[in-house]
């Protein structure tokens, strides 16, 4: 892969990385922040727990998927990134524009996902 293109990865990887952490941040704020206030509704403060719960859901898939990106721009330091885990070809240039944290070329992921 050129040096060019690691470097679009790079960027977009950095800013998607940025963009995670700076959700995780609004959200402790947003909980830290929020008043204490005891709703005296059963069903407000039902809908506010789920509310929150739905947000601590979503904040940990962005801690998933950060390291995925951090994995990803240490493959792109070392050199591997592009390159199968599994089979070592290539990876498409297009698979990796619509998953840039892939590890795996799309016929061994379809045959992962076929054995699972």
């Amino acid at each position: 892969m050129r040096k060019q293109e690691l470097a679009r990865f790079r960027t977009r990887l950095s800013a998607q990385r940025a963009e995670l952490l700076g959700h995780g941040a609004e959200t402790v704020h947003a909980m830290a922040g929020a008043p204490g206030e005891d709703l005296p509704d059963p069903n407000d403060r039902a809908t506010r727990e789920t509310d929150q719960g739905r947000l601590l859901r979503l904040r940990d898939r962005d801690r998933k998927l950060i390291l995925k990106v951090e994995e990803a721009l240490a493959r792109i330091e070392a050199g591997t990134f592009g390159k199968c885990e599994s089979c070592g070809g290539a990876i498409s240039p297009a698979r990796l524009r619509a998953r840039p944290v892939t590890t795996l070329c799309i016929d061994c992921k379809r045959e992962a996902e076929q054995k699972e």
